[in-house]
């Protein structure tokens, strides 16, 4: 029963940074975060997805903690890339990874951040949980000016509360998130400038770009009792510079989820594919790819290029720290493919189209 314990306690701030677990979240039957129309994935109370795995309980958690095979981090990680320091504004298409899901991309003149996360920790407190293994890609003092911010999901690894307040504060950007995550952002300051969407809406930021907000095999959740009460989301953006597909979290499902966006879209010029926190395949498939379940989603969009990202900064899963590029390598070799098609990136490593 000790042993439990201690696991139970060392492992509450990670599986709160997953979003908690799905055997509170019965108990609550109000959503406090959006009230709507029942829909096709949303029943009233919760949203679900068209390939929606069962909730996790807490015993699938223990099973997961008492049986785990994780590999060791080493404390720090630093990147080989320097932090980068953007230009003000870029015409074409440049893309630097922040660390683990937290992009900047720059485009047709538009300065767009992606679920910026910039604390020591992905976790809803500040003194245990996953640490940071490097320091940001970019300095939040060497941003340029932030037009855009877009969120794809709640979980803490993805929407860190103060961090979207400072950014809110200095920049004061249009934030596009899905629905319900505009009452947990304006938890942090009310005067933010939130709007959501549903799947298959889109908002026109001007000048050739335009965001579409489209399913993902995933969830959302802050705690132990708000399970899947707000949505979540991939986006695809539009731009005279191409079509650029974006995921932060999803599992690979049937595939179905990539063969929609081919057909609605056409074969992406870049997609941002996430190819960490897999281990263990039991617990993690539904709602995160591994580096194989990536490169088949690249072969099924048709990408020209994808860039890897949900790895090597937080550790959430068994895996160890450079597994996923090792793997992404192995699959792309299997696939027949060329390394360069697919880049694992590192925080501060710029792409440019």
């Amino acid at each position: 029963m000790k042993r439990r314990s201690l696991i139970t306690v060392a492992s509450a701030a990670t599986v709160m940074t997953l979003g908690g677990v799905g055997y509170a979240a019965h108990k609550r039957n109000s959503n406090p975060y959006y009230r709507g129309p029942v829909s096709d994935h949303f029943d009233g109370l919760r949203f679900f997805g068209p390939e929606q795995s069962p909730d996790k309980d807490f015993s699938d958690i223990v099973r997961w903690r008492m049986t785990a095979k994780r590999e060791d981090w080493p404390a720090a990680a630093p990147s080989p890339f320097a932090a980068d320091v953007p230009p003000e504004r870029f015409e074409g298409l440049r893309v630097v990874l922040i660390g683990h899901a937290s992009y900047l991309f720059q485009v047709a003149g538009k300065n767009i951040l992606v679920d910026p996360v910039f604390a020591k920790r992905a976790s809803p407190v500040r003194f245990a949980g996953p640490k940071r293994a490097n320091p940001p890609g970019i300095a939040f003092d060497n941003l340029p000016p932030i037009d855009v911010v877009l969120i794809t999901h709640n979980h803490y690894d993805h929407l860190d509360g103060p961090t979207m307040a400072r950014l809110w504060q200095v920049h004061q950007p249009l934030i596009i998130t899905p629905l319900g995550n505009d009452a947990i952002l304006r938890g942090y300051d009310e005067t933010m400038h939130v709007e959501t969407r549903d799947w298959g809406e889109s908002i026109d930021l001007g000048d050739g770009v335009t965001v579409h907000l489209t399913p993902a095999n995933h969830w959302s959740a802050r705690g132990l009792n708000d399970r899947r009460m707000a949505l979540w989301c991939a986006f695809v953006l539009t731009t005279p510079r191409g079509v650029h597909y974006h995921v932060g979290d999803t599992g690979l499902g049937s595939g179905a989820l990539f063969r929609e966006i081919r057909a609605r879209f056409g074969p992406p010029r870049l997609a941002t594919l996430p190819i960490g926190a897999y281990e263990p395949r039991w617990f993690m498939q539904p709602q995160h790819m591994n580096p194989a379940d990536a490169v088949e989603a690249f072969r099924l969009l048709g990408a020209e290029q994808a860039l890897g990202h949900h790895w090597g900064t937080f550790k959430l899963t068994d895996e160890g720290i450079e597994r996923p590029a090792e793997a992404l390598a192995a699959a792309l070799g299997a696939a027949g493919l060329s390394q360069n098609v697919f880049l694992p990136l590192r925080p501060g490593q710029v792409w440019i189209a």
